[in-house]
């Protein structure tokens, strides 16, 4: 691709895909003095959002057309398949923040970026919620004297506002990954090791899933074990979709005619839900948990999870390179920036 982004420090924060469920949200989310530039496939669908700061513009990313722009940082809110923004940003020396990428394309980026030779922050922040979750884990990491043992639940309220990209982990469940456990690499099955977890109140059967956190924590903050489970707002559909894995249905219908079966198990975004996760954090100085509520959802705390990358990326002294967002050096700041925001954290 022939994109030509270039850097200016007075110019626009890029959104890529600006004006989807994630981007919206961010849109709203960033202070009202920052110039913004909103880009997707069809944007007269973002014609909404734009303003006296706010442009809409097309870019899409599965189109050659080369695109151009003056920006100061850019936030990737949509998959980036081909690492088109990725690139983009490395080679123009822009600050650079990704939230929607799986494990595999993480570590893909990881090496990408660094055969480009960065010279601007590279935030690959795409742990659960936008790297909401690494930050919380750094936090209890530091009040436990280390992390031998991270636990994630999740709990995904399916009547939620929610983006088609927040449902591609559904195409993952037929792959086995990679974790640590007690320091040693293991693999593991999606939705297997389910258990019953207390979540904000809420008795929550949840089972294990592929999410980049358990890849990043024991490189950054040296975790032992990690390991994120997912549960449901309805046992129903949690029920659901642990009987389609019992069958086989992520394996033998994994390829695109099954697409419409495999999201419809998930996929059907309401007018609004609460996003709870739990993380539990166990280390030398004992047990660490919080539980983090957001009554706005999960596209509200993922557009959050960006808001802090960009303003890690855009603060004096930010280092060059490849970083993960439990890398900020006081995680314990960005609990209380999250709260500002309306999400509850309940520390114990």
């Amino acid at each position: 691709m022939n994109d030509l982004l270039e850097l200016d420090t007075a110019g626009p924060v890029l959104i890529v895909g600006g004006y989807g469920t994630v981007g919206t949200a961010l849109t709203r989310l960033t202070p009202k003095e920052w110039p913004l530039l909103l880009t997707g496939r069809n944007p007269d669908r973002g014609s909404h959002l734009a303003s006296g700061n706010v442009t809409v513009r097309k870019w899409d990313l599965n189109h050659p057309e080369p695109f151009a722009a003056k920006v100061r940082a850019v936030i990737s809110t949509v998959n980036d398949p081909d690492d088109r923004v990725l690139r983009a940003a490395i080679i123009a020396g822009i600050p650079y923040v990704d939230v929607t990428r799986w494990t595999s394309r993480v570590t893909r980026a990881v090496t990408r970026a660094t055969l480009l030779h960065p010279t601007a922050p590279v935030l690959l922040s795409s742990g659960w919620m936008g790297g909401v979750t690494n930050i919380v884990a750094a936090a209890l990491a530091q009040e436990a004297g280390g992390a031998d043992q991270i636990d994630v639940a999740i709990r995904y309220d399916i009547n939620d506002q929610a983006g088609v990209d927040s449902v591609d982990f559904m195409d993952r469940l037929g792959l086995d990954f990679e974790v640590r456990k007690r320091g040693q690499a293991a693999v593991v099955s999606p939705l297997t090791d389910a258990r019953w977890v207390d979540i904000a109140g809420h008795r929550t059967k949840v089972a294990r899933l592929d999410t980049p956190e358990q890849f990043t924590l024991p490189l950054t903050i040296g975790a032992g074990s990690v390991a994120t489970r997912i549960g449901f707002s309805s046992n129903t559909s949690t029920t659901a979709l642990l009987a389609a894995r019992a069958v086989g249905l992520f394996r033998w219908g994994s390829d695109e005619r099954w697409t419409p079966l495999r999201r419809s198990l998930l996929y059907s975004p309401g007018a609004g839900g609460t996003a709870h996760i739990r993380v539990d954090v166990e280390g030398p100085n004992g047990m660490r948990t919080a539980v983090i509520s957001d009554p706005q959802g999960q596209a509200h705390l993922t557009a959050l999870g960006g808001l802090l990358g960009l303003q890690a990326v855009l603060a004096d002294g930010a280092r060059q390179g490849v970083s993960f967002p439990e890398s900020a050096p006081d995680p314990l700041s960005r609990l209380a920036e999250m709260e500002a925001h309306g999400v509850t954290i309940l520390r114990s």
